[in-house]
């Protein structure tokens, strides 16, 4: 019987083994999307207690949580840090088989050496008040927590209309050598299908690119004024949260009646919706490839499916779930525009959908060019996959019908700064596949071929494919 959490967890064959101890171990990190708060960053925050660091904003702990019968009081609601931390502690056991077994004890391992203890309701107060002791040390401030997790660096993600200040204040900052850059995420942009909520963000793009706004001319003028100051403060990275891919088609005069009529508050219906969701991809697409950026898609999300829990609570509190939508025939005409007016940037897509996987992987194939290695990416497992089961689909996927060598690896898509084990997590992944394909004679027993590729993976791809 192997301990659990061992030094060679995952590792199944010798061959994994070496891969992830001398190879994957101490790759350091690049963390190209995630969504921890910059300005924690900036302040270099100390938090109180495990709640805080560990419990606040985690969808996943919070699903867990209603599974196993905890009232909402103790999730989202005004009971004391301690008790939401004692209800944790108590749906812990009972997460078996979830990763989130695996990963609480993972992160209590690598972030606060508890390995010999197992979270539980029992354990409960010891292990919180214990954690609460070395949160208020230096070593567990912000900046510190990613200094000790090896990360090099981080790309936050941020609407159009920040100011980017606290990205300043770590740019001017000597002392801070750990890379903190923005990515544009324009989702409400798009969003004319909530006229209110878009008109209201109109009017802050407005006063963050100090024009006015009267048509959908000016509209993207200011959008290309937010854009280029982006890019002055190092962003390198867009980055769009979608239901599906949109490609209908459309004319100027549509779109321009379109924007019109959301400006002056009007209800548009769903054709017109898709059109200017179509425009808009267009155009912010064009816009990062103009600069050379990456652009991210973030597809398949079928969101606040509970109604009554989004009027309490509001949205991203885990009520979203894997949608079903179509993606393979507007995708491709959306890239095939691009490629066509040779518009098309170097581009990642993910998918909450494992059905997804194959059609992406074969997708991204059809617009390889040449002109850059693996300028095409399917992105790493996501959301609901992020798990061994998840990871191994979307990895064999990918080797099936492009080239995994040159996958630019993991991410945390993570607010939380005890997240970065989950690279770990993955580089075990990684290791333990190749390792089984050697073992069953399908790759060669060359370590040094193997363990170049796993640190391309862990690391490199990513350094040179993002070129900070």
């Amino acid at each position: 019987m192997k301990q659990f959490l061992s030094e060679d967890f995952l590792l199944q064959t010798e061959t994994a083994k070496a891969l992830y101890h001398d190879f994957a171990k101490d790759m350091a990190i690049i963390d190209y999307h995630c969504h921890l708060p910059v300005q924690e960053i900036a302040e270099n925050r100390s938090f109180e207690n495990l709640t805080q660091i560990w419990l606040n904003g985690d969808h996943y702990k919070w699903r867990a949580m209603r599974a196993d019968g905890v009232a909402e009081k103790y999730i989202t609601g005004n009971a004391t840090d301690l008790e939401k931390f004692q209800a944790w502690a108590a749906t812990v056991p009972n997460t078996l088989r979830n990763p989130l077994y695996l990963w609480t004890h993972l992160e209590l391992k690598r972030c606060f050496g508890i390995s010999d203890t197992l979270l539980n309701a029992e354990t409960a107060n010891d292990i919180y008040e214990s954690g609460k002791q070395l949160l208020q040390t230096e070593a567990f401030r912000a900046r510190e927590l990613l200094k000790s997790m090896n990360v090099k660096l981080v790309c936050t993600t941020d609407d159009p209309v920040d100011d980017l200040s606290h990205h300043l204040k770590l740019i001017e900052d000597p002392s801070f050598d750990i890379k903190v850059l923005p990515a544009f995420r324009p989702d409400k942009a798009m969003a004319v299908e909530t006229p209110a909520a878009f008109n209201q963000w109109v009017d802050q793009l407005e006063g963050s690119a100090e024009t006015n706004i009267v048509d959908f001319e000016s509209f993207l003028a200011a959008l290309q004024q937010r854009h280029d100051f982006f890019h002055r403060r190092g962003c390198r990275l867009s980055d769009h949260g979608l239901e599906q891919p949109y490609a209908e088609n459309f004319s100027a005069a549509d779109i321009a009646r379109i924007f019109e009529d959301v400006r002056s508050g009007k209800t548009v219906g769903q054709a017109e919706i898709r059109q200017f969701k179509s425009a808009m991809m267009l155009e912010l697409a064009s816009m990062d490839a103009e600069k050379n950026w990456v652009q991210q898609f973030h597809l398949g999300p079928l969101r606040n499916v509970n109604s009554r829990a989004l009027k309490t609570l509001g949205p991203d509190t885990g009520f979203d779930t894997m949608g079903d939508f179509k993606m393979a025939r507007p995708l491709a005409m959306f890239l095939d525009k691009l490629e066509r007016a040779d518009k098309l940037a170097k581009t990642i897509i993910y998918s909450i959908n494992p059905g997804d996987y194959d059609m992406l992987a074969a997708m991204i194939g059809n617009f390889q060019d040449g002109s850059v290695p693996g300028k095409m990416q399917f992105g790493a497992a996501w959301w609901f996959n992020d798990q061994r089961l998840g990871i191994e689909h979307q990895l064999n996927a990918l080797s099936n019908s492009g080239l995994l060598s040159r996958f630019v690896g993991m991410l945390t898509d993570s607010r939380s700064f005890l997240s970065y084990p989950r690279h770990e997590y993955f580089r075990r992944i990684l290791c333990n596949l190749l390792g089984k394909d050697v073992e069953r004679g399908e790759l060669p027993d060359d370590i040094a071929l193997l363990g170049a590729m796993v640190e391309d993976i862990c690391y490199y791809n990513a350094e040179r494919y993002f070129d900070f």
